[in-house]
């Protein structure tokens, strides 16, 4: 979208007409977001999220532990199996059943680490992402409209 214009109170952007400050800024997000979302990187974080998750059940669990085990967490721990760290680091697991659930957990093991650090990465990267959205888009906006409907 490359043509912006205003017009008695409403504005005109990319080939859409008559619209309001609020209407300018969606089209404007969704313009910056399709431009972002283009790069290896972001595919590369959604991997790490879904590969994080507890789709795997295993047996062997002790009590008090949530089921299931990660892709990224079966596969480290059986390319890293035989390295132990000499200090603990911490690692943190999400609840299956509720998402928003989280538990952090210390490890000596390196495999277990890296495993379980995958997705925090991935959601690491996402929410990077939002906001730099956020932020090219708020620019973007405020360089468009006028002084009383700019955002800061």
């Amino acid at each position: 979208m490359d043509t912006t214009e205003q017009l008695n109170g409403t504005y005109f952007y990319g080939g859409l007409t008559n619209l309001s400050a609020g209407e300018l800024y969606f089209w404007i997000m969704i313009d910056v977001t399709a431009e972002h979302f283009s790069s290896v990187k972001d595919i590369m974080a959604i991997a790490a999220i879904f590969s994080g998750q507890n789709v795997i059940d295993v047996s062997g669990k002790l009590g008090g532990a949530w089921k299931g085990t990660s892709y990224a967490s079966m596969y480290s721990r059986k390319l890293l199996r035989n390295y132990r760290l000499p200090f603990r680091l911490p690692t943190w697991i999400q609840n299956p059943k509720n998402p928003l659930q989280i538990k952090r957990l210390m490890t000596h093991k390196l495999g277990t680490f890296v495993g379980r650090t995958i997705p925090v990465l991935g959601w690491v990267i996402m929410a990077a992402d939002v906001a730099i959205i956020g932020w090219k888009a708020t620019a973007k906006y405020n360089c468009i409209v006028n002084k009383d409907d700019k955002i800061w």
